[in-house]
């Protein structure tokens, strides 16, 4: 038998078996959600610089409609298979439903190296992929939107291969485009401000202020720096963050506008006046009240999760925290708001942005931050209620939360009839 610790196809079906028995539904709604609806294979071919021609294996994949759209990344790397990307299309699913979306889960890719593409090959790629799933996907199918190796430039190109082959303009299609055709203001810093309201409102849910609280960063790139840069004009004291190449530590807190004007001209954190440095490792123990782990996955571990200082972990990375680990500092008391919810603000926003552009209505900034941090506050709420109900993690409580919507939307349907 495959070990689900190695498939994330496996490891995403095991995770809806356990939300579906906890919950205690018909075992209908697992036979459905187990498998996409729909998974596309499709070739494509591209004409190199050289004018030789290659082809690519691209795929998408539509896991649950129930809802409404699909809706997933899309991503360019060497390494894409297709269990990988149904796993993808199911977190996906877990992520919409938990947010409120009106969306299934989506996703897809080409197993190529875009390190080997010059910028005309990535663009003769990218439409000839458009135009490979061009029957399958619409704005009132799934929409895609930028993912690993994937840019606002990216889905430009495809918007408008998309548009030529309708013959009109349809910037619904795909989300995470540039400003001037059709994209939304907040898009950028959408996933750091989500990682803030979320987290927020679980302080809120434990009785904890939000202002005045210590917060450690570990991940200084477009995530955590948002992060920092926005939970420090909230009230919090960021008292750690770091890069790659290590950190910085300032127990009285760190201006942050001066510590992001820094980085901007000296490009790294290292030699920053007012901090002392700080390793990576060292950072995810301090003595804080929060800590965001922004950067890599595998981050906390059993190694190290006993050592964990904080009462809430937001995680603004993918997988940051290993299964182990997260069973330890559950038993310890430290909350953890999950991936799923804590850099879902960027398909939230993708949300809005897609909104947008089916009303030919554009928002401010400050429209789109506001709903952002209703839905974040709502979605995060609504998984502390489950969270308490079963006595499970907040992990496992994103999943009631989801699958409990989805069973609801499926069983009005006459699915599970």
């Amino acid at each position: 038998m495959a070990d689900a610790s190695l498939n994330p196809f496996l490891r995403a079906q095991q995770a809806f078996k356990e939300a579906v028995d906890t919950l205690g539904l018909e075992p209908a709604v697992y036979e459905i959600l187990k498998h996409p609806l729909r998974s596309f294979e499709v070739a494509v071919p591209f004409t190199r610089d050289d004018g030789s021609l290659q082809v690519f294996t691209g795929y998408r994949v539509q896991h649950n409609d129930a809802l409404g759209p699909t809706k997933g990344g899309l991503r360019f790397h060497a390494a894409v298979t297709l269990d990988e990307v149904k796993a993808l299309a199911m977190w996906m699913s877990v992520k919409c439903a938990l947010l409120g979306l009106p969306y299934g889960g989506g996703k897809g890719g080409i197993a190529c190296d875009v390190d080997q593409l010059s910028p005309r090959e990535i663009e003769r790629l990218s439409r000839e992929y458009i135009r490979a799933v061009s029957l399958v996907i619409g704005p009132d199918k799934d929409i895609p939107a930028p993912d690993v190796s994937t840019n606002p430039q990216i889905m430009a190109w495809m918007v408008d291969e998309y548009s030529r082959i309708r013959g009109e303009n349809t910037f619904g299609l795909i989300t995470g485009k540039p400003l001037v055709i059709g994209g939304s203001a907040g898009r950028m810093d959408a996933t750091g401000r989500g990682l803030v309201f979320a987290t927020k409102q679980l302080a809120t849910e434990l009785g904890m202020a939000f202002e005045g609280s210590r917060i450690a960063i570990q991940g200084f790139g477009n995530v955590g720096s948002v992060a920092a840069e926005i939970a420090h004009a909230m009230g919090a004291r960021i008292v750690a963050v770091s890069d790659k190449d290590g950190g910085l530590y300032n127990p009285a807190g760190l201006d942050i506008p001066d510590l992001l004007a820094y980085k901007r001209t000296h490009r790294a954190l290292g030699g920053y006046p007012q901090a002392e440095p700080l390793g990576n490792a060292e950072l995810l123990t301090l003595p804080v009240d929060m800590l965001f782990p922004a950067a890599l996955e595998n981050q906390i571990t059993a190694d190290n999760a006993a050592r964990i200082r904080a009462r809430i972990v937001g995680e603004g990375a993918n997988g940051p925290t290993t299964p182990e680990a997260d069973r330890i500092l559950f038993d310890k008391g430290v909350m953890v708001v999950p991936d799923v919810l804590g850099n879902s603000g960027g398909v939230t926003v993708s949300y809005f942005e897609w909104v947008q552009n089916q009303a030919r209505f554009y928002w401010t900034e400050a429209e789109v931050n506001q709903r952002l941090e209703a839905y974040m506050s709502q979605a995060m709420a609504a998984m502390h209620t489950m969270h308490e109900r079963f006595g499970v993690t907040l992990r496992k409580a994103a999943y009631l939360v989801a699958v409990d919507r989805i069973a609801q939307a499926m069983r009005y349907r006459g699915w599970l009839n």
